[in-house]
């Protein structure tokens, strides 16, 4: 199998987002063969309405976004919890890549979710919908790409994720497990 291309859309536009940091490691646990890019731009997406998702005149920001996730081999969404929820940027992104409804670009893509927060409920709230929400899009959630990350501010406050042995290894079994689901899928 040629290269896999992993496509990690995070959820927080922040700077400084320990989510972004997260998907930074991921990036560099990839195994040869295996690239994990990080989306920017997910800010720049106007909120999915139907009036102006017309073929052709598609805006140019979501446009993007369906080509990258079109392009990818897989994706791996990283989650803030905001009130309880789902960051608005991230569930935008999985709205615009899920349609035309039933051919979206999300559609049947190998998907992990890793959620993190600053609490000690490690962003599970968000975690559910954003699993609910891109399996309901299309994508084909795989169950065993799960992570949680708990007390993101006192675990991360001084140091990258990419310092912290732990967070590196679970890291790589997510990408391990989308690298995985991909060839079963191309082997289907």
């Amino acid at each position: 199998m040629s290269q896999t291309r992993i496509l990690a859309l995070v959820g927080s536009l922040r700077a400084g987002s320990i989510n972004k940091q997260l998907a930074e490691a991921a990036a560099h646990t990839a195994p040869e063969g295996v690239e994990v890019g990080i989306y920017e731009g997910l800010g720049d997406i106007p909120f999915y309405n139907e009036d102006i998702d017309v073929e052709g005149r598609v805006p140019a920001a979501a446009q993007a976004l369906r080509d990258a996730v079109g392009a990818a081999d897989a994706l791996v969404l990283f989650v803030p919890e905001y009130n309880g929820t789902i960051p608005a940027a991230l569930k935008n992104a999985i709205d615009w890549a899920s349609r035309p409804y039933g051919a979206g670009s999300i559609k049947g893509k190998p998907t992990a979710v890793v959620s993190a927060s600053i609490s000690p409920n490690a962003g599970k709230w968000a975690h559910g919908d954003t699993v609910k929400s891109a399996g309901v899009a299309g994508a084909a959630v795989v169950e065993s790409a799960h992570l949680h990350f708990a007390t993101i501010g006192q675990r991360f406050g001084e140091a990258h994720p990419r310092e912290d042995a732990e967070a590196l290894t679970q890291l790589a079994a997510v990408v391990t497990d989308l690298v995985a689901a991909v060839r079963e899928s191309v082997d289907a």
